[in-house]
């Protein structure tokens, strides 16, 4: 099994679950939303684990293809900038999540795209 397959694996169930679970628990996420965003301390924690996440996989998977595998570099790429916009600004990331999560829509529509996402991804890693 080969590193774009490996990963499709393991990030494309993952993010189709956590995605169907916010469709199907809106509201439960905006809560949750609202008290993580509420601490710095999970700002910060959030934003060591992106970055290392997400340059694990860059470092692992840099693949720069006009096919499905495109999809985990990017993924990675996102979760290293992510990660490094939390620790750098974190009251930033605060007032844009306060702004973001005073309705379900937003969790909502994440949990869409993650669904689709996640089944391109385990589709693509578990056929191939």
């Amino acid at each position: 099994m080969n590193t774009s397959q490996f990963l499709a694996r393991l990030i494309g169930p993952v993010m189709f679950v956590l995605g169907a679970s916010m469709v199907i628990n809106a509201r439960i996420y905006t809560e949750m939303a609202a008290e993580f965003i509420a601490s710095r301390a999970l700002v910060y924690l959030a934003g060591a684990i992106a970055l290392a996440a997400g340059l694990s996989i860059v470092l692992n998977h840099n693949v720069w293809v006009a096919d499905w595998r495109i999809l985990i570099t990017l993924l990675g790429w996102l979760a290293t900038i992510a990660g490094i916009f939390r620790l750098l600004f974190p009251d930033t990331v605060r007032s844009m999540g306060r702004t973001m999560f005073t309705s379900e829509k937003p969790v909502f529509i994440t949990g869409i795209v993650w669904i689709a996402l996640g089944a391109i991804l385990a589709i693509a890693g578990y056929l191939h």
